[in-house]
């Protein structure tokens, strides 16, 4: 499997490849680059930041140069290592409180109700829906006033369409005007709430822009990382959920979160993790040596048969070994939001459509983010 020459019908179908893949252990890639599936060897990396980092200045050198992608990748919290990450977790982990979420679980609630109460009898699931629940939820935490949410989704999606493994011009291109538009976007935004904070223990956006430890340019560019690691996942949780749940009808009825669970397992929507080993390691039987890229295949591992039973199967209440939000030190910090959105937003749409079927499937086309772009759906 290589993952700048996949074959035709992957994004449709990857599980054979991904089987594949899990049977090799391990696929050397043409730039020297070695793929992982097994769940056993990504959970040893994950779990081992000194063998196995995340900073990406040497990775993403040849791949942005210097541009504001470069800028933006290299200095948000998921391509980090300490000391950046820890301070950044440090602060967004104060933000997300059990309180706070508590506190926002009504107002996501209202959102969804509100999105349900508009929805026509012919819908799509993405843009009607799945996208605007996250959007309007980081927006929330950020304290966005709702008339600038417009193009956060748009450029979000630039931002992280350049993370495919072969993005090509087009995509670079879009990606840097999004960083630069986004960054822009914040300055104004951060000088205003500057002049008029928020409640720190709610507004995100009021409680990283007082923090003395974050320079303008880590506050800037981890509120960009929060929407887009918030935004394209969630979106992609909800729509893929919604997807299954009509290819699988009688487990409509299963818990809700329980549903979300297997969701994340069987439909990744984050499908590839990212660490390059700081000194001469064996994976999987391959001898690997220091300095080298690793690509973490999430999608495989969520189903590794050595892990998981009958693992192509939708199996509400296994229990949640899957890796779709990483482990160790860089596990995801929102994992308890998404959740909530998830489990909201697709019990609420069964509540009011028991019986919907979607007619109309698009995939979204990249390897990183497993997901929908349209997903057409009959109500009645």
């Amino acid at each position: 499997m290589i993952l700048t020459d996949l074959p035709d019908g992957f994004h449709d179908d990857p599980w054979p490849h991904y089987a594949a893949l899990r049977e090799a252990g391990a696929v050397r890639q043409p730039d020297g680059s070695v793929l992982l599936g097994r769940h056993r060897d990504l959970e040893a990396v994950y779990k081992d930041p000194a063998t196995f980092r995340s900073d990406k200045r040497e990775v993403f050198a040849p791949k942005f140069g210097d541009t504001p992608l470069y800028a933006h990748h290299t200095t948000s919290l998921v391509f980090n290592d300490p000391p950046l990450h820890g301070r950044v977790r440090r602060v967004l982990t104060g933000a997300l409180t059990p309180r706070a979420l508590a506190q926002l679980q009504p107002r996501l609630e209202a959102l969804v109700d509100g999105l349900l109460d508009r929805m026509g009898a012919q819908p799509d699931l993405i843009e009607d829906y799945a996208a605007a629940i996250p959007v309007e939820v980081i927006g929330d935490l950020l304290d966005v006033p709702r008339a600038e949410r417009g193009p956060l989704r748009g450029w979000s999606l630039a931002i992280l369409g350049a993370l495919e493994p072969a993005p090509g011009a087009a995509r670079l291109e879009a990606g840097n005007a999004a960083v630069e538009a986004f960054l822009a976007y914040l300055r104004d935004l951060v000088a205003r709430r500057r002049a008029r904070p928020g409640d720190p223990e709610t507004d995100v956006l009021t409680r990283l822009a007082a923090d003395p430890d974050l320079s303008e340019a880590e506050l800037l560019h981890n509120c960009i990382f929060i929407l887009n690691a918030g935004h394209e996942t969630t979106t992609n949780l909800i729509g893929s959920a919604l997807w299954l749940l009509d290819r699988h009808k009688a487990a409509r009825g299963a818990d809700p979160a329980a549903l979300i669970e297997e969701t994340l397992r069987l439909e990744s929507p984050n499908q590839l993790g990212n660490r390059q080993t700081t000194a001469p390691v064996t994976l999987a039987g391959v001898e690997i040596a220091a300095g080298t890229d690793l690509h973490l295949c999430i999608g495989a591992a969520n189903r590794d048969e050595a892990v998981f039973e009958d693992p192509d199967r939708l199996r509400p209440g296994r229990p949640p070994r899957h890796l779709a939000f990483a482990a160790g030190p860089h596990v995801c910090i929102g994992l308890t939001l998404a959740r909530m959105e998830g489990r909201v937003a697709l019990a609420r749409f069964l509540a009011r459509h028991p019986g919907y079927r979607i007619v109309d499937a698009e995939r979204a086309g990249r390897v990183r983010f497993r997901g929908f772009s349209r997903l057409t759906a009959r109500l009645g």
